[in-house]
């Protein structure tokens, strides 16, 4: 998209939830009014529904466009008198997109769940080894 190494913010955490260190250093110390982020997909921003809403909400509220790769119609450049359109589309594809990021987070951590319980009562040990401390 044009961006230089300088103003690329990668984290290598789940998108589960926006704590991530380098989106709050984007978010809070970077981006300013007037600002388009550029993400790849709506489920890399967020895995849940409620967080992408209230981001949305507060990027709104300061001016502040995401574009968002995956979702063609955010990429966009549109007329002040159209934003009406844009702002339905995209908030009708944000909820499907969301709802699907949200559901794929629960279904893992049902996955996840059931695959311990079965490692559980297959006997198998979990976790980290014990450590061994010498005896002096």
């Amino acid at each position: 998209m044009g961006a230089d190494e300088r103003s690329i913010f990668t984290d290598h955490e789940s998108g589960k939830n926006l704590g991530r260190p380098q989106y709050q250093a984007l978010k809070n110390a970077v981006l300013r009014r007037g600002d388009t982020p550029v993400i790849k997909s709506l489920d890399r921003f967020s895995r849940n529904k409620s967080d992408i809403y209230k981001e949305l909400q507060y990027f709104k509220e300061n001016n502040i466009r995401l574009k968002v790769i995956d979702l063609p119609t955010t990429m966009l450049d549109l007329s002040a008198e159209q934003n009406w359109v844009f702002d339905m589309v995209n908030n009708i594809l944000i909820e499907v997109l969301g709802t699907i990021a949200e559901q794929e987070r629960e279904m893992i951590c049902k996955r996840q769940a059931e695959g311990i319980e079965a490692a559980k009562q297959k006997g198998k040990k979990l976790g980290r080894p014990a450590l061994t401390f010498p005896e002096n």
